[in-house]
């Protein structure tokens, strides 16, 4: 029996029964920018984990500018977590609209997440853990990345041609993403051009982008690097990295690696 807090079991488990939903405390403080407001600042976060999700910060309202949020008509259903309610932030005339959700009366299997808020990242300005800036997304605990230096010989073809070979490559270990392999810019001997192209990753920062020029054929923006890593992802800064999925193949120790399927495949 469901209490009135919670709208009892999350009907989505009967049909997915392997649909996993964990949140813990995070021990970090976690700060929310917006218009040059504090949105959030709290060391009460908690951090949910959710099948085929990124991880998602869920904030105490009483650590939430509430006076900065006002209530919409928006609502979605979760049928996992329930019912969500969304309001928008609004400071000194500039709004982001529906940026924050809340499960008023969420299922049982997610009943810790009354009286919290969450907020879409993309909405507002900046995220901070402690005083370092975050992007794209909450960083996992639950995820490591080790970069390691490697004398294994790598062998980079794309087009036909080889495009790239070291013997001094830093291999980059990320849980539940294929090996990266960053390789010194003076080992590639393709034909590098400039790209508007920039991304970001929680755990790496901004990452930059070369298109290579095979023959004739442009191959668009199949290279990254990062001039500016964050302080964990320091050894690769300035090395070059082929997307796996993209290029011929990949050779190491004269052995063409197995392309991997991510979302870049």
């Amino acid at each position: 029996m469901s209490s009135a807090a919670t709208a009892g079991p999350g009907p989505g488990y009967r049909d997915h029964p392997e649909h996993i939903i964990e949140f813990e405390p995070s021990p970090k403080r976690v700060r929310v920018t917006f218009a040059g407001e504090d949105i959030v600042d709290t060391t009460n976060a908690l951090i949910l984990y959710e099948s085929r999700h990124v991880p998602v910060y869920y904030f105490p309202r009483a650590d939430v500018a509430m006076e900065r949020l006002v209530a919409t008509d928006n609502s979605t259903h979760c049928p996992f977590k329930g019912d969500a309610n969304y309001f928008s932030v609004v400071v000194d005339g500039q709004t982001a609209e529906n940026a924050v959700w809340s499960y008023e009366h969420p299922f049982d299997e997610v009943s810790g997440l009354k009286d919290y808020v969450a907020l879409y990242w993309n909405c507002v300005d900046h995220w901070y853990e402690e005083d370092e800036e975050v992007f794209v997304h909450a960083r996992s605990p639950r995820v490591r990345v080790d970069i390691l230096d490697s004398s294994r010989p790598v062998r980079v073809e794309l087009g036909g041609e080889t495009v790239a070979e070291t013997n001094r490559a830093r291999f980059l270990f990320e849980t539940n993403l294929p090996t990266r392999y960053y390789i010194p810019r003076e080992d590639v001997s393709a034909e590098l051009l400039a790209s508007e192209t920039s991304t970001q990753c929680p755990y790496k920062g901004t990452a930059s982008y070369h298109s290579v020029k095979v023959g004739d054929a442009v191959h668009e923006d199949i290279v990254w690097y990062y001039t500016d890593p964050v302080h964990e992802s320091a050894k690769i800064k300035d090395y070059l990295c082929f997307f796996n999925e993209k290029v011929d193949a990949v050779y190491i120790d004269g052995v063409a690696e197995e392309k991997p399927k991510t979302k870049w495949s």
